[in-house]
């Protein structure tokens, strides 16, 4: 069934950025937004599109094999359902919609700046350019209309932000319980994951729970074997991330990091203090950002903490985005805040959610503090747990 919210809030941005219309293509799944825009009742094998224009009902292009799928497509919409067969006709049918549209947005990115848009291939952007119409990219669009969250997400986001403060936290008090035992990074990443399930939490993969060097592989995950055993003197970086087990929750991702001991060293410190002052820097930036009234793009969030970083000396050592957008996936579909990777120059509107986690990756041991942030009609403010301080491990 379509999505009549999604489509109406396309209707809105298209109409207020003077485009012509949407052209969603997928085929076999390459473009995800689809599945969120007309999601099919089952498995789709021919190539799709849906062009959404700004004014008139949204017509739906499929093969004849694949129609039954969308059968239901305009029960809630009025959306016109045209079926092609061959390849001529598809051509036709295509064409015949595009007639007199001079540009449309696609999940196009110049020169793949911006991978999490580029979803469309470069044969179809061909296709629709041979046809008299001009492909732009749809990134802000897109976003608009599928990636902003409703008030029942947000709460439901909140909820599941606060277990994930909780279960971080005894999962360190675990560490403190366990440590006459050695405790290894594999068995607290195994209580985590029973603690979600306890918690009504579901997720597609993780925790981290990593210790000194391995602290430094943004993404290292312990196995059964061969992860480390945890020991006074340690130092520990957990991240994890999960969702309501509910249909169209949304994630939180949260990392936080500890210490084996009553007294870090100097440099743990030192370190830890230059990550939260990014982190900080990077919120208080989007706050009075959004009281000044000043629209700000993903790439400027970027460049505020890894400056902050780079001022304290450790610019070679911050080797990620600062942050991503948060929806049904963990990484969702919506603005970066990158201007490392990438070059984003989506627009933070109100009805997003993404996380701020800049990172310093020694060789010896490594330091990121992520909180969520949300996107609010009154501004941007830290939507769940916010580490202040090292947390110390130790024995009962």
């Amino acid at each position: 069934m379509v999505n009549a919210r999604m489509l109406n809030d396309a209707r809105q941005f298209l109409q207020a950025e003077d485009l012509p219309a949407w052209l969603i293509y997928d085929y076999l799944g390459c473009n995800p937004v689809l599945a969120q825009v007309a999601p099919p009742s089952g498995h789709v094998t021919r190539p799709v599109f849906l062009f959404v224009p700004a004014a008139g009902p949204p017509a739906l292009l499929t093969h004849h094999v694949d129609a039954g799928k969308f059968a239901d497509a305009g029960e809630t919409e009025d959306v016109q359902t045209v079926v092609y067969s061959s390849r001529a006709t598809l051509e036709h049918a295509l064409q015949a919609a595009l007639d007199g549209c001079s540009r449309v947005a696609m999940e196009y990115s110049p020169r793949n700046g911006l991978p999490r848009v580029s979803r469309v291939d470069a044969g179809t952007v061909e296709l629709v350019r041979s046809m008299g119409t001009e492909v732009v990219s749809s990134a802000d669009l897109m976003q608009y209309a599928t990636q902003r969250w409703s008030p029942e997400q947000l709460a439901g986001h909140e909820r599941a932000a606060e277990k994930l403060g909780r279960i971080v936290n005894e999962a360190f008090t675990r560490i403190g319980q366990r440590l006459a035992d050695g405790p290894t990074e594999f068995e607290i990443a195994e209580f985590i994951r029973r603690r979600f399930r306890e918690e009504g939490l579901i997720t597609a993969d993780g925790p981290i729970v990593s210790t000194n060097a391995h602290c430094s592989d943004p993404h290292y995950e312990p196995a059964p074997e061969g992860s480390s055993v945890i020991a006074p003197g340690d130092w520990v970086l957990i991240d994890l991330w999960a969702r309501e087990d509910t249909p169209g929750s949304v994630y939180a991702d949260i990392t936080w990091t500890a210490y084996v001991g009553d007294t870090p060293s100097e440099r743990h410190r030192q370190v830890f203090d230059i990550v939260l002052g990014a982190r900080d820097a990077a919120l208080a930036f989007l706050q009075d950002a959004y009281a000044a009234g000043d629209p700000v793009q993903g790439w400027q969030a970027d460049d505020v903490a890894r400056s902050y970083i780079s001022d304290h000396g450790f610019s070679d050592y911050f080797t990620h985005r600062l942050g991503h957008s948060i929806y049904h996936t963990v990484h969702g579909e919506g603005v970066n805040l990158d201007n490392f990777e990438t070059h984003d120059t989506r627009r933070i509107i109100p009805g997003i959610g993404f996380s701020i986690e800049p990172g310093i990756y020694l060789p010896e041991f490594g330091v990121r503090s992520e909180i969520d942030a949300y996107m609010s009609e009154d501004g941007p403010y830290a939507s769940s747990p916010v580490q202040r301080d090292i947390v110390l491990i130790t024995a009962p």
